[in-house]
């Protein structure tokens, strides 16, 4: 599925993130830059240790920045690091926090003269966040984004499973249309 905004498209697909050949891939990271499981593990083990090394140097993101490392021996030259929100029942600005981890890591995209960029579903593994919520909030920031610049001509949202991607395309559906 996708829809065009402004002068970006913006597109929905199944798949392994690792595999992206965009600018930059987007790594749902923790704090620390320090690995983990899920997408931020395979990203790492695809991607090679020049990554976690630019992640020590780095030291850390808070939740809802964004920082750049090396892509290492992914075929994305770049790998943005954004950090969202564990989710704790959506009483602690969660919402707010998930949409800066997007808008962050566009803005980052763009002051790189990045002219693509991959997302995953942030905070929707280990960090709980509700799939069809943090669908809708993903969405609608990068729409919000496309409408007001015009530097990234293609976004995609990288979903790991059928049933991610058909929570994504509904969520996409009712924000266009």
């Amino acid at each position: 599925m996708e829809a065009e905004i402004n002068q970006t498209k913006i597109t929905l697909a199944c798949g392994d993130i690792t595999a992206e050949t965009t600018d930059a891939i987007v790594n749902a990271a923790n704090e620390r830059l320090a690995g983990g499981a899920g997408v931020d593990g395979a990203i790492h083990r695809a991607g090679g240790p020049a990554i976690m090394a630019q992640c020590r140097k780095i030291g850390g993101c808070p939740t809802g920045q964004a920082v750049i490392t090396t892509g290492g021996n992914l075929q994305a030259k770049y790998v943005i690091h954004t950090v969202g929100p564990i989710y704790r029942g959506g009483t602690r600005n969660e919402a707010i926090l998930l949409q800066s981890a997007y808008r962050e890591s566009l803005k980052l995209a763009l002051r790189h003269n990045l002219q693509s960029i991959s997302f995953p579903a942030i905070s929707t593994g280990v960090y709980g966040y509700p799939i069809d919520e943090a669908a809708h909030l993903a969405l609608k920031t990068c729409i919000e984004f496309a409408e007001e610049n015009t530097g990234i001509k293609l976004m995609r949202h990288i979903l790991f499973d059928q049933r991610t991607y058909d929570i994504f395309s509904g969520e996409f559906k009712k924000l266009l249309f």
